[in-house]
């Protein structure tokens, strides 16, 4: 009970610390509503029909589009039986099929003038190259990028808080065989390893990119973890654990990492960050999402083509969103790992 408390008084204390902060408080409200966006998405309530073809190819932003560029034209009013499809032979009324080509030319017609007249000329935000809504399409992407930033970096830091705790906390030989599998790890450059691991799993798709990211992303938050562990093994809390005969997991997890536990959430504000942004790379390497998938490394590889062309509003959405999550979710982890520094009064 006695370390109940204590672990409650702390995350209190935080609490306390954090609300005190406005510049916290302000980035916490942004991370907050990044994610509840993602719930919403995830849910169907917003973006569901992000694919739709809405409007005209690489439409303008509402305030970059032409002024002349009001209304889509109305082509199916014009549209005839056989005027419809151009250099059209005329009809022949002898000919046993005539009937039947006029009518495919009819449906023909109609359907190439009918995407012309239900889509928009321009949109709030522009479109990309097939008509999508770049908002609708930044929402979506955001779900996949977002995901992949918590899921892969929790795997991470999960990863090397346990082989850093255990490694440090237990020494001797644990160590060694620890480091030697960090050794190991940080031998070959990442972009090699992020490879390896990609061509041994074999298969597209966000939980792929997440095994990529976890599995090659442990070693910054294990080296720190365990220097943690070795400092505050040896501490007078920790022999006082062990005088009334704590466990040696009750001791690594319910007295120690408390104490460490700020130095877990640096390391995961960092690889976050990190994460979203190496999802980028993999998707320009072909490793990233499927097709069919839309994640913000994704829009910034199609915003390649674009700028060539000058369509630059399909980067500046995804660019925007990325730049501002990832800057509230480091300034609060920031925020967060103060608070809960114990050194800190």
């Amino acid at each position: 009970m006695h370390a109940i408390h204590d672990s409650a008084g702390l995350w209190t204390l935080a609490w306390r610390r954090l609300r005190a902060d406005r510049l916290a408080m302000a980035a916490l409200a942004v991370v907050v509503a990044f994610l509840l966006l993602l719930a919403a998405s995830a849910s169907g309530i917003v973006a569901a029909d992000w694919e739709e073809e809405v409007a005209l190819n690489y439409a303008p932003p509402t305030f970059a589009a032409p002024r002349s560029a009001q209304v889509a034209p109305d082509a199916a009013s014009t549209t005839g039986s056989t005027a419809s499809v151009p250099g059209a032979p005329p009809a022949n009324e002898f000919d046993p099929l005539a009937q039947d080509l006029s009518e495919l030319r009819a449906t023909l017609g109609k359907a190439v003038a009918e995407p012309s007249a239900a889509r928009a000329p321009s949109l709030p935000f522009g479109a990309d190259k097939w008509g999508h809504d770049i908002v609708r399409k930044t929402i979506k992407g955001g779900e996949t990028s977002i995901v992949v930033g918590l899921a892969a970096a929790t795997l991470a830091v999960g990863m090397g808080t346990l082989f850093g705790a255990v490694s440090g906390f237990y020494g001797g030989v644990v160590d060694d065989f620890f480091n030697w599998f960090y050794s190991v790890f940080t031998s070959i450059p990442s972009i090699l390893m992020i490879l390896t691991v990609a061509a041994v799993l074999q298969q597209k798709g966000v939980l792929t990119i997440v095994l990529i990211l976890g599995l090659t992303g442990w070693t910054g938050p294990y080296r720190l973890i365990r220097a943690e562990y070795f400092k505050h093994k040896a501490r007078e809390y920790v022999l006082a654990a062990d005088a009334i005969g704590a466990s040696a997991w009750r001791k690594m997890f319910s007295h120690i990492f408390p104490n460490v536990s700020h130095v877990a959430l640096v390391q995961m504000s960092i690889l976050v960050v990190g994460f979203i942004k190496a999802e980028v790379i993999l998707s320009f390497l072909g490793f990233g999402v499927p097709v069919g998938v839309v994640s913000w490394g994704s829009m910034l590889n199609e915003a390649q083509n674009e700028l060539i062309l000058g369509k630059w509003w399909q980067l500046t959405a995804a660019a925007s969103a990325m730049a501002l999550l990832v800057t509230a979710f480091s300034l609060f982890a920031d925020a967060l790992r103060d608070a809960l520094d114990p050194k800190v009064k």
